[in-house]
């Protein structure tokens, strides 16, 4: 994931529904990093899953098959 650029396309209260979501797309095979915002004493803010900028709109359509 060196030297690419990157786009957030999902964020999660909870770490473990971002880790959900980083495993959906690799078994799609895109690679995805998460951003774990979250405070570790007050337990608020957000977990970011972050993607390539080439692999937004297949992941974002994985996503959005993921409800159906």
């Amino acid at each position: 994931m060196e030297g690419k650029k990157f786009a957030q396309i999902y964020f999660a209260g909870k770490l473990y529904e971002a880790e959900l979501v980083v495993g959906l797309l690799a078994e799609n095979g895109i690679e995805a990093a998460i951003v774990n915002k979250r405070d570790s004493e007050f337990l608020i803010g957000e977990v970011e899953v972050h993607v390539a900028e080439e692999d937004v709109e297949r992941a974002k359509e994985i996503l959005a098959k993921r409800g159906e």
